[in-house]
């Protein structure tokens, strides 16, 4: 029907749109404090980008990309996710040519065909933060303090972060060894995904929602057993910084995230109410995604946050601002002759920064005012023929039902003096 949107979609009214520009608003506060800038990167790709950058192994790529060919076969694909492209455009751009690291910040859709659910659409949103160029722990502590003075700032409680390290090149062949003697004689109790991954990459099975799965892999060995020298002393940095900043933390060592380009450090922070849908941020490192993109070996690290289920966090704990749509001048027109008295007086208002708007369904006086209340509008301004003539305006203070006839031209002074008391 050309009356209902495609499934997975939303449409976000009028009455919603303040509670989105009041997140966003947010996100740019706090990333200005923390010194990063904005980035916005096209929302499709070549699909190799993401076919090499996300990982063949992933259910993102194998499942719920929205892939198709343009008119010169091309294979494109809307982005599912905004690290690959980043990265593409730090290459593309040189980037790292400038001072570094290169700190960046996104906020915009992102596509995936899965099934719909609360907190979960087809085209959904994201906040995201990618840092390229810097290797020790202390820019990990720094994004993920960012993300917490984020949900601090709206007012969110209840959050878990959870953090683990999924390892490097170095030592995860190890845990690849452990996890498949582990898993030899389950395979067969697995699900399809999983008995694929058992060659391809068994630690995707640790993430895999799957019952029958989750329980086969209980007791499974765990990375942080595993790891080098190098990740040992990387995540316990990471915790000392943490504990420096005073930001509570669990260590959960069947965290492993669902993008294979991660590397060393990942986390998530949770807000248990939502459900199934708890996961309300998520990143981690991503030293080899540059590289595997074409360019020199460079350390990375971001996270994505869903703002859905920022703004279903928000709606749970009663966080959302009041929003109003009130105007500070209805202009109420009498007649056909004061239209375009009407409309100047309209525009002289809005140029001087006075939210104003005017009738514009021929209604009758009574009718003008019943709408202006509702509006609501601090003040009305009638403009009859009597007033045309005078030159004047019939200016009605909505809140105390005084009104005066004043001179046009004093309209402006008057308001402002009145809206400042």
């Amino acid at each position: 029907m050309l009356t209902t949107g495609p499934r997975g979609t939303k449409d976000i009214l009028p009455d919603s749109c303040g509670y989105w520009q009041y997140v966003e608003q947010t996100i740019r506060e706090v990333c200005r404090s923390f010194a990063y800038q904005e980035i916005r990167t096209p929302v499709f790709e070549h699909t190799e980008l993401f076919l090499r950058g996300i990982g063949e192994t992933t259910d993102i790529v194998e499942k719920e990309m929205y892939t198709f060919a343009d008119r010169g076969k091309r294979s494109i694909t809307l982005r599912p996710e905004n690290t690959a492209a980043v990265v593409r455009a730090y290459l593309e751009h040189k980037l790292y040519a400038g001072p570094q690291p290169t700190k960046l910040f996104y906020i915009g859709p992102m596509f995936r065909y899965d099934r719909p659910q609360a907190g979960r659409y087809r085209q959904f949103h994201q906040f995201g933060i990618e840092v390229l160029g810097a290797k020790g722990p202390a820019v990990d502590a720094e994004i993920i303090s960012l993300a917490v003075r984020f949900f601090n700032k709206l007012g969110l409680n209840d959050l878990k972060l959870f953090i683990n390290s999924v390892g490097c090149p170095e030592c995860r062949p190890v845990y690849r060894a452990k996890l498949q003697e582990f898993f030899r004689d389950k395979v067969p109790n697995l699900c399809a995904d999983c008995q694929s991954r058992f060659d391809r990459n068994p630690m995707r099975i640790l993430d895999c929602k799957n019952e029958t799965c989750t329980t086969h892999s209980q007791g499974a060995p765990h990375m942080v057993d595993c790891l080098c020298e190098e990740c040992t002393s990387h995540f316990n940095g990471l915790k000392e910084l943490l504990t420096a900043a005073g930001i509570n933390f669990v260590t959960n060592p069947r965290l492993v995230r669902g993008l294979d380009y991660y590397t060393k450090t990942a986390f998530e922070i949770q807000y248990a109410p939502l459900g199934a849908q708890s996961a309300v941020c998520g990143g981690g490192r991503y030293d080899g995604l540059v590289a595997e993109c074409g360019g020199q070996p460079t350390p990375g690290i971001g996270f994505a946050i869903g703002i859905e289920r920022v703004l279903l966090a928000l709606e749970k704990q009663a966080l959302l601002p009041v929003i109003t749509s009130a105007v500070d001048v209805f202009v109420a027109p009498l007649g056909i002759k004061t239209q375009a008295a009407a409309f100047k007086l309209l525009t002289e208002l809005r140029q001087a920064g006075i939210t104003a708007d005017m009738d514009f369904m021929d209604r009758s006086l009574k009718a003008q005012m019943k709408y202006a209340n509702k509006y609501p509008a601090k003040f009305v301004a009638l403009i009859g023929e009597d007033e045309l003539e005078q030159d004047k305006v019939m200016l009605k203070n909505m809140e105390t039902g005084s009104q005066e006839l004043i001179n046009r031209a004093e309209l402006v002074h008057m308001i402002t003096e009145g809206m400042e008391k």
